[in-house]
């Protein structure tokens, strides 16, 4: 089903013909406003028929009355006005009568489908299915009425339904195709060629059905559904006041008017058919009243004056949907199971439901929202609904079970059922809660009419096979004809002595087992019959704890889903467990697969689900979820996960999480905790990269000898995204990438060597000494800051570090670690000539080259590949949480594949890609680099990123996915030699980096690329994107001058430069220097 974009409504109302009934379906509605499926604005009303038999069209003047009265308040009127209708769009939605497979009726029987791309996870039910239908298939377009929709039918309507609203005045109703068989039960419309309604006919006769018929031999059946406009509406509500109509109504009841009972379709709409005379229609009755005596005869006679007079002059016209279908949700359990089963599907239906032993369910069965432990079998026909069973269990062929608890299971063992419908009820009695249950068979009739069955079997079959007599069922003074299903006292409600429960009923089956005994206790119960149970029913109870069982499956799923470490999205169930008030069970279950899982992935991936519950409940309010997540309280859990206490910490964090609970800015600050716990078992996990990191000894440099590293920046090709951690080792990454000089310089490097006094200095910026920002640490607490990024100098304080060269946890100050190892201190200086937010890996690139002079300058050498585990390691340690592709783009030379699996220990692997002879320079002169003046702010791209991997938000998850395939053809199109093909390749990786990374194209650059398009073949920004360099494949060769022409045109681009770009074959360069004074 569609989300929002379709009908804003004015006013949803739902009628149900019971009072109690009218705050558990007013709940409903709020719930799925909550759930974006009703507009937020919408005025919800549950409204309580006046008389439980007023008929449909008394409940739509009665529902008409109260919306009017409503907004009639609303606009500020002390009297209800008609006027409030000219600007409102209402639905009324009719529960109608009871339904014998489900106690809160055939709006909320839930039906056998799942809809993935919900925003909140929930069970479908009619009620959910008609709404999307009215709010994105029939009612955009129309223009301010009234919309009335019965629930007791399934509708298919196509997207686009074509109904043309040009010139409509009156009334419409809504048809959909049946067969001439099916239309002789049912209610067909006669139109002529305009599509103006002649005449309504209900179970017509064999002439009239196939007058009705249309070209292609179908008929137009009567679907529930008709749209008033403004002005029929105003007709209509002015009938309010008018006796016997007003007693359609609460005000007429509440005056003392006597009820009416009258049909929306066989009376309202009914004079309003042109062919139809005011003779015949004063004297006819609609087909729901069946007859009466004279009385009522003469009382529906000045009803269906006053609808004459108010409404003969209303046109009626048809939409006719040759597309769609419709099926009424009759009373016959085998139809019933029909519509939830699928005979012809490949396996079972299984919906909303957690199932151990999926393969005993067999094709053409069904299962919904249930959870189902141990061996329970299901045969072909058949439907389990609303239950929670543990096996054995063995459901023959046509058998529909609801709303049983594993309590009852045990009854259930040894049975097999077969054309059976047991079901358990949730009762008041006399305001007490109990339990009763319900068996009848699939071939029994609920109609009144005929000699009728029970349990598939005759009634006197059924009394010599279990003793039941009819006194049992009926009382001596019931006429024969009134002796049926509905009025048997049949189902136990209360014994004198104990609990209720499937027994009581299920000793029909096999009454010679328990000899007499089962009997006696059937007849010592209170017993009622359906029609007696009906207003017993408690529907709040039913619904909660069909609520309770949909999230008892729903948490079971979540924890497979988490330790099974499975790409499926646990962000519809979060948010449903939060609308509904259930996030105390999921905050608990996720802290103990957390702490108890044993997995850093898993565990970090379940701390991620407790932040996203926590920002549920916040109720977007309290700020952005991205913030920062150091505040002194949260330190102890810190502390503990650090250290490597996975239990301790997690149990921590949901102390300190409680204190964080009362307002939405506090659940904010604590979702942001939690991501930073997540990143600690990140961090950890990276850090097994470690193991990969190998150094040799090497001569030491003489004291005051520079060691200098120069590094090319890098340019993304492929797969960027893919190799940030978690990433990285949960789904594997594999990016291309090249090394690239800019205006023929390598614009980033660093320097080291030792120095006689036992201290550190730090210089950052330009490569000329007197321009840099200098700094000198004589103490551990100097270097306190080095795992705070925006920290002055943090990068290289974390660089020694992780070098070995200082041990922030040794018992010796800093001098004498200095002095003991390497007889002095050390100075670092690094640089980059490009711009902060660059896009190009300038601070992975830069710790690489900081890493490699500092360790050439302690006397050790590293390999390139040790080099590029060991930056991540340091970017753990700094926090910033990088992935791989930065340092291999600028550590290793020209055009290459890097890639790591999905796995740890994290190790990343190294592919040269060989292209055509020439093709380097080739590429040299198409490529340029546009600075697009924008600050890219990567750490806010990268917490949103790592927030929708991990919620596994499906269009994320299948982004990824593309964007490692994405490398192999790019990889391909390098290999080809190919700039058109590069180009393609271009364009696709941009796409997938703004899927990834919504807003990481500002409307500057965007408005840059529009001007550029004509003359590139492909082009991107760098890195994550939200600014910094634009990368392009120009058309033709050597384009700088010719796009600074075409910008120089265009207004609004600010402060952008281009800039020539090369591949360099070099990649990282380390030399000695001569010693020279430091200044």
């Amino acid at each position: 089903m569609e989300q929002l974009k379709g009908v804003d409504w004015t006013v949803i109302i739902l009628t149900c013909q019971y009072k109690d009934s009218v705050q558990v379906f007013q709940r409903e509605l709020e719930v799925r406003q909550k759930r974006e499926q009703i507009p937020a604005r919408t005025l919800l009303l549950a409204v309580e028929d006046p008389e439980t038999r007023v008929g449909s069209g008394g409940a739509t003047l009665n529902a008409l009355l109260v919306a009017a009265e409503h907004l009639s308040a609303r606009a500020g009127f002390t009297v209800v006005t008609s006027d409030v209708l000219h600007s409102a769009w209402i639905l009324i939605l009719h529960m109608g009568r009871d339904f014998p497979f489900d106690d809160c009726g055939r709006a909320f029987t839930c039906l056998p489908v799942e809809n993935p791309q919900a925003p909140v996870e929930a069970t479908i039910c009619n009620l959910d299915c008609l709404l999307d239908i009215m709010s994105h298939r029939l009612g955009p377009g129309s223009p301010p009425g009234v919309w009335v929709c019965s629930t007791d039918m399934l509708l298919s309507v196509p997207e686009n339904p074509g109904i043309s609203w040009d010139g409509f005045r009156g009334a419409r109703v809504i048809a959909l195709p049946g067969s001439t068989t099916y239309a002789q039960n049912h209610g067909v419309y006669l139109t002529d060629p305009q599509d103006f309604i002649l005449d309504i006919y209900y179970q017509g006769t064999e002439a009239e059905i196939q007058r009705c018929a249309r070209p292609d031999g179908r008929v137009p059946l009567v679907s529930g559904i008709v749209f008033f406009s403004v002005e029929t509406a105003e007709h209509l509500l002015a009938t309010h006041v008018s006796p016997p109509l007003d007693a359609c109504t609460y005000m007429g009841l509440d005056s003392g008017a006597r009820p009416v009972q009258l049909s929306l379709f066989f009376d309202i709409l009914l004079c309003m058919a042109r062919n139809v005379s005011r003779e015949d229609f004063l004297v006819g009755r609609p087909p729901e009243m069946g007859q009466g005596d004279a009385n009522i005869t003469g009382y529906l006679q000045g009803a269906r004056v006053e609808l004459w007079r108010e409404l003969r002059d209303q046109p009626l016209t048809m939409a006719y949907i040759p597309d769609g279908s419709y099926s009424y949700i009759t009373s016959s359990a085998s139809e019933f199971l029909h519509i939830l089963t699928f005979p012809r599907a490949a396996g079972a239906q299984v919906v909303y439901s957690q199932v151990e032993a999926r393969q005993l369910l067999e094709p053409g069965s069904s299962v919904i929202s249930c959870l189902l432990e141990g061996p329970v079998r299901l045969a072909p026909g058949s439907v389990l609904q609303h239950c929670h069973l543990r096996g054995p269990i063995h459901c023959g062929a046509g058998c529909f079970l609801s709303g049983l608890d594993v309590a009852q299971s045990e009854a259930l063992h040894g049975l097999e059922l077969s054309d059976l419908v047991l079901q358990g009820h949730h009762v008041r009695l006399h305001g007490v809660p109990s339990c009763a249950y319900t068996l009848v068979g699939r071939l029994d009739s609920w109609e009144r009419q005929g000699t009728g069955t029970y349990l598939n079997m005759s009634w006197s079959e059924f009394f010599q096979k279990t003793g039941v007599q009819d006194w049992d069922l009926w009382d001596p003074d019931t006429p024969p004809a009134e002796r049926c299903l509905l009025s048997a006292r049949l189902f136990p409600v209360l014994h004198p002595s104990r609990a209720l429960g499937p027994r009581d009923m299920l000793w029909m089956l096999n009454p010679q087992e328990d000899g007499s005994e089962a009997l006696r206790g059937w007849r010592a119960c209170w017993r009622l019959s359906w029609e007696q149970l009906q207003p017993c029913l408690d529907r709040a109870t039913a619904l909660a704890s069909r609520r309770d069982l949909f999230f008892c499956q729903s948490l079971r799923k979540a924890r497979h889903v988490l330790e099974a470490r499975q790409d499926l999205s646990l962000h519809p169930m979060i948010r449903a467990a939060v609308l509904e008030g259930c996030a105390g069970p999921l905050l608990a279950m996720l802290d103990q697969i957390a702490a108890g899982v044993g997995d850093p992935g898993v565990a970090a991936r379940a701390l991620a689900c407790v932040a996203d519950v926590l920002g549920c409940m916040a109720e977007g309010q309290g700020g952005l979820r991205s913030g920062p997540a150091a505040n002194p309280e949260w330190m102890q859990p810190f502390s503990y996960l650090e250290c490597g206490d996975l239990a301790r910490g997690v149990e921590a964090l949901a102390l300190e999480r409680n204190k964080w609970l009362s307002r939405p800015a506090l659940l904010v600050r604590a979702a942001r905790h939690y991501e930073g716990a997540g990143q600690i078992l990140i961090r950890q996990a990276v850090m097994s990269a470690q193991h990969f990191v190998s150094m040799e000894p090497v001569e030491l440099p003489a004291p005051g000898q520079w060691v200098v590293a120069e590094c090319p920046a890098r340019v993304d090709f492929s797969g960027g995204w893919s190799d940030t951690p978690p990433l990285a080792y949960e789904l594997g990454g594999a990016v291309l990438g090249l090394a690239v000089q800019v205006d023929g310089r390598r614009p980033i490097g660093a320097r080291a060597r030792r120095i006689p006094a036992p201290e550190l200095r730090l210089a950052v910026g330009p490569q000329q000494d007197k321009m840099a920002m200098k700094m000198v640490c004589r103490s551990l607490d100097d270097l306190q800051d080095y795992c705070q990024p925006h920290a002055p100098g943090a990068l290289l304080k974390a660089a020694f570090i992780c070098a070995g060269i200082v041990r922030m946890r040794s018992p010796s100050s800093l001098s004498e670690q200095l002095l003991c190892a390497f007889g002095g201190g050390f100075e670092l200086h690094t640089w980059s000539e490009l711009p902060h937010g660059s896009g190009l890996g300038t601070s992975s690139i830069l710790a690489g080259a900081a890493l490699a002079a500092l360790q050439r300058a302690a006397g050790r050498a590293m390999g390139t590949e040790s080099l590029i585990h060991a930056v991540l390691h340091l970017e753990q340690v700094l926090t910033t949480g990088g992935g791989w592709q930065d340092q291999v783009g600028g550590l290793m030379p020209g055009i290459k594949v890097g890639r790591s699996h999905a796995q740890l220990p994290l190790k990343v692997e190294v592919e040269e890609i060989t292209v055509p002879e020439g093709f380097i320079q080739k590429l040299n002169d198409h490529l340029l680099l546009v600075y697009t003046g924008k600050t890219r702010l990567a750490r806010n791209l990268l917490q949103d990123v790592l927030r929708s991997w991990y919620a596994r938000l499906p269009a994320v998850v299948q982004n990824a996915h593309s964007l490692v395939q994405h490398t192999k053809h790019c990889t391909d199109a390098f290999r080809q030699g190919s700039l058109p093909l590069l180009g393609q390749c271009l364009t696709s990786y941009w796409e997938q980096k703004k899927l990834m990374a919504p807003g990481c194209e500002p409307l500057a650059v965007r408005r840059m690329m529009d001007v550029l398009a004509p003359h590139v073949h492909g082009q991107s920004l760098a890195g994550a994107g939200g600014g910094g360099f634009l990368y392009l494949l120009t058309k033709e060769p050597q384009q700088k001058e010719a796009l600074e022409a075409v910008l120089a045109k265009t207004e609004g681009l600010g402060n952008y430069s281009i800039h020539l770009v090369e591949v360099d074959t070099q990649g990282l360069s380390l030399k000695l220097l001569g010693s020279e004074t430091s200044t």
